[in-house]
């Protein structure tokens, strides 16, 4: 389109393929903006395009990405506050006609696919090197390691015995990002070795909670609070860094688990192909085959397979009855 539409803490300049969204540096612009600077968001990312009334006589223009294609997104699991979306863009109302004209501008703009999740990161994620300052450590990535470094005060006696841990992207499946804004918020790697060999996750918070791994529809955190496989205390874990007041916050987090997110996406192999059934094999026990698509209906609902492998291998499961 070639358009510039200038809102508060905000700017989106229109493309023929995406649309750059330069964010404001001002004291007013929320930390989360000012650390991203600017992101480039291909229509091909977006599902849809929403135009709302805001508060203090505003409208709010707002494109809506596609679940698994953007990293921070996926990263952030519907964690973050309105007001730090970095997909909303505030105009003052008497723009409305205006923002009403882009919105549909926009919805003109999205592909055949936008209905679906996407099977790969469209959007950048924020580059390495990275790090931030946890409350029990010093987290750093420079684009192929995660080191940990523990803190003489903050870290528990479990971390020190472990020792200072570095993960290569190549050995984890995901991550877990939880809000420092939340109680006990943390950021936790999860190797490979902790889920099955055949299962590619690769998840945030929200591949754990599941289906999709994506934001809420309206920017929003969940109300109580995303939910977790069992696992090891984050105080305990070497494989987690501790958030607290002051320590680990958004804007130098969650950019950070997004640059690892994209990184462990990228590195993992691609889902194998199953081998054809032979045509004169014997047929598997029902009772086997049953309780085989119930575990794996539990690691869908979990998050741990995507849609895509879940119906994939159900149909395989099925087809040896």
């Amino acid at each position: 389109m070639g358009d510039v539409l200038a809102g508060i803490h905000a700017t989106w300049e229109f493309d023929t393929d995406s649309v750059l969204i330069r964010f404001e540096r001002g004291i007013r612009t929320p930390k989360l903006f000012q650390s991203l600077r600017e992101r480039r968001i291909p229509y091909a990312a977006l599902s849809s395009v929403t135009l709302s009334p805001g508060k203090r006589s505003t409208v709010v223009l707002r494109a809506v990405p596609r679940p698994g294609a953007d990293p921070l997104v996926e990263a952030a699991s519907g964690q973050l506050k309105e007001g730090c979306d970095p997909y909303r863009l505030v105009l003052p109302a008497e723009r409305e006609v205006l923002a009403e004209y882009y919105a549909e501008e926009l919805r003109a703009l999205l592909g055949p696919a936008s209905g679906e999740s996407a099977d790969r990161f469209l959007v950048a994620a924020p580059e390495a090197p990275m790090n931030f300052k946890a409350y029990d450590g010093r987290a750093s990535f420079d684009g192929e390691r995660i080191s940990f470094r523990w803190s003489w005060t903050g870290a528990s006696s479990a971390k020190w015995k472990a020792g200072d841990q570095t993960f290569r992207v190549s050995e984890l499946a995901g991550i877990v990002w939880r809000s420092p804004e939340a109680l006990d918020g943390y950021l936790r790697l999860v190797p490979r070795a902790a889920v099955p060999a055949d299962h590619r996750t690769g998840g945030s918070l929200g591949d754990l909670h599941g289906p999709g791994g994506s934001a809420h529809a309206d920017g929003g955190a969940s109300p109580d609070g995303p939910a977790e496989p069992p696992a090891a205390r984050a105080d305990q874990d070497p494989a987690a860094v501790l958030f607290g007041l002051g320590y680990g916050p958004v804007h130098e987090s969650l950019p950070f688990a997004a640059a690892v997110l994209e990184s462990v996406r990228r590195t993992q192999p691609a889902p194998t192909v199953p081998a054809p059934a032979l045509v004169n094999a014997g047929r598997r026990d029902p009772a086997d085959i049953a309780e085989r698509i119930h575990h794996l209906g539990e690691l869908h609902q979990a998050g741990l397979v995507t849609d895509a492998e879940y119906s994939a291998k159900k149909a395989q499961l099925l087809a040896e009855l």
